[in-house]
């Protein structure tokens, strides 16, 4: 008997499910109510096709809860991403009605005929990553807005208002040194101090939830947070975004899933790259802090790599994207050894599905440790120095074709130094640069001004 497939459109207060034949010819629709009973029905009207697939759009989104009673029913369940969904409807469609049989069409129709569609996964690890970053992030976002308003009250009551970043403690202090004129000032003042209060909480909120990505990012055993600027909040939001590394074939497809790699709009003989404006934002916005954090360290790596884009001729933007490539090919090495520790752990066969080879994962071996270490330790120059591996990584086994690289020692003399960072800086493709290195610019001492 042929296979059924069966989409699923998903909403938050009813899902719809369209089966359709291998080739495509609708075999029934039914519209539930979001409940408890929701997968009982839709198991009991599916029960007339035995050979059945589910197709979920939005597994690790509204259809999530789905997407875990279904297969907990001993069914198998395909995880549809809207843009498939999207493209089917937009090519089937004769005109522009849209509806929700519609779209559980347009979901069964993309996993029936697309090859990359995979199986809706269960909850690991990097849910609970995804969760605190997600908290972290809205944290945040409530912070922002709470601090825009007392700025704006502020505004009312002082000249100018604060021109610097406002702190709970630093508006407590401004307020006290305020003396109303009238009601309509000493309201002003009791609104101020309001959300002043409201800021002191949210600040012991986000250090609370700061801790909960720091301790989950520990039991991973990722070596993510070795690279310079990466700590346990964009770890996380990456890791539990990512869940199987697996998924991308090689690092330019971790690019474009994250929107550091450039679309490219050229047309005959004219090769014309633009910005990206596609991918995931979380991904994007965790691998720009790292690399502003970089650039705000003149010690780090990845500074001297970005005054080295300026010295070519490259503005301070093209320069920003051409180091977030690079921060992004680090953290797709990070995640390939990972998840090849992990494999090896588990009695694997030692590596992943569509995984580069180790001389080209990222451009790098990851215990080479592109950009330098997070926090460099003292007595040691920050340029030359390497994390250690994250535990479970095995220095002395040597993996083919990579020896394992040593911290420097902190040379004596200014010319030793430099050329013992030169010696031990690699570029984007893993090649050794101690040839032709221009030395990045420094400020001219007191006297040569």
């Amino acid at each position: 008997m042929a296979v059924v497939m069966i989409g699923i459109d998903p909403h938050k207060a009813s899902h719809t499910a369209v089966a359709i034949s291998a080739a495509e010819e609708p075999l029934g629709e039914l519209r539930v109510r979001a409940c408890a009973a929701q997968a009982e029905r839709l198991l009991a009207w599916a029960a007339a096709w035995p050979q059945r697939i589910w197709a979920v759009e939005g597994a690790g989104g509204l259809g999530h809860l789905l997407a875990r009673q279904l297969p907990g029913a001993g069914e198998r369940v395909l995880d549809v991403q809207p843009k498939p969904s999207a493209r089917v409807w937009l090519l089937t469609a004769g005109d522009s009605n849209k509806s929700d049989p519609d779209d559980a069409r347009s979901v069964a129709i993309a996993a029936l005929r697309s090859a990359g569609v995979r199986e809706a996964r269960p909850d690991d690890h990097a849910a609970v990553l995804k969760i605190w970053s997600k908290r972290y992030r809205d944290l945040g976002r409530t912070r922002t807005q709470v601090a825009c308003r007392l700025h704006a009250v502020l505004c009312e009551l002082i000249p100018g208002g604060l021109s610097k970043e406002i702190t709970a403690g630093h508006a407590t202090r401004v307020l006290e040194a305020i003396t109303p004129a009238g009601a309509v000032e000493a309201a002003r003042c009791e609104l101020a101090a309001a959300f002043a209060e409201d800021l002191r909480g949210i600040d012991a909120r986000i250090r609370q939830t700061r801790a909960k990505p720091a301790t989950a990012i520990q039991a991973t055993g990722t070596s993510l947070t070795g690279l310079f600027g990466v700590g346990p909040v964009i770890a996380a939001a990456v890791i539990g975004d990512v869940r199987d590394v697996s998924r991308f074939p090689g690092r330019d497809h971790f690019a474009a899933c994250n929107g550091t790699a450039p679309v490219e709009v050229s047309s005959g003989p004219r090769k014309v790259c633009r910005l990206s404006r596609r991918g995931n934002r979380r991904h994007g916005h965790a691998i720009h802090m790292a690399a502003v954090t970089q650039i705000r360290h003149r010690h780090s790596q990845g500074r001297a790599y970005y005054d080295k884009k300026l010295a070519e001729g490259k503005t301070g933007k093209e320069a920003l994207r051409s180091l977030k490539r690079q921060v992004s090919n680090a953290i797709f090495a990070c995640l390939q050894a990972g998840a090849r520790r992990a494999a090896a752990r588990a009695g694997g066969p030692g590596g992943q599905q569509g995984n580069d080879s180790v001389a080209s994962a990222a451009g790098s071996h990851p215990r080479h440790r592109l950009f330098g270490q997070a926090t460099p330790g003292p007595g040691d120059h920050p340029t030359a120095t390497f994390s250690s591996p994250a535990p479970g990584s095995a220095h002395g086994r040597g993996t083919a074709g990579h020896s394992p690289v040593a911290a420097t020692p902190p040379p004596a003399t200014r010319r030793s130094r430099w050329s013992a960072r030169s010696a031990t800086r690699t570029n984007d493709l893993g090649a050794r640069q101690d040839d032709g290195r221009t030395r990045p610019r420094r400020r001219p001492r007191p006297k040569d001004r």
